[in-house]
């Protein structure tokens, strides 16, 4: 599937996305390879505050927060290992994308970083 995310003037379309069901969205990007990884989206039905961690993921990704309307709320790129990340407010949408070569393009727009390792 495809996501299309508002950031301010400009909408970024994010393809091959995996839309998660309630036992991916436990495991996420976790064991994966990162130049065949797909983004991933993770849906709620109410707005959240929900901490992700970053542990088994061997490789940095971009995790953007988004609103019931798919605008931006936050953004940053994961390192792998981490204990913790809880985005500063509540959101219903988390979509995952991997640093490597298949979303070098949308990660230079939304985290201006050109460099994906």
């Amino acid at each position: 599937m495809q996501v299309i995310i508002k950031d301010k003037s400009k909408n970024i379309k994010i393809k091959d996305v995996k839309k998660l069901s309630e036992f991916g969205k436990a495991i996420g990007l976790m064991f994966r390879s990162r130049e065949n990884c797909p983004a991933m989206l993770f849906e709620f039905s109410k707005p959240t505050r929900m901490r992700i961690h970053s542990f088994f993921v061997f490789f940095k990704f971009g995790a953007v927060w988004l609103d019931d309307k798919n605008k931006i709320i936050e953004k940053k790129i994961v390192k792998p290992f981490l204990p913790s990340i809880v985005p500063k407010k509540r959101f219903y949408k988390l979509v995952e994308i991997p640093l490597n070569k298949k979303y070098k393009k949308e990660i230079k727009i939304l985290f201006k970083k050109s460099n994906y390792s």
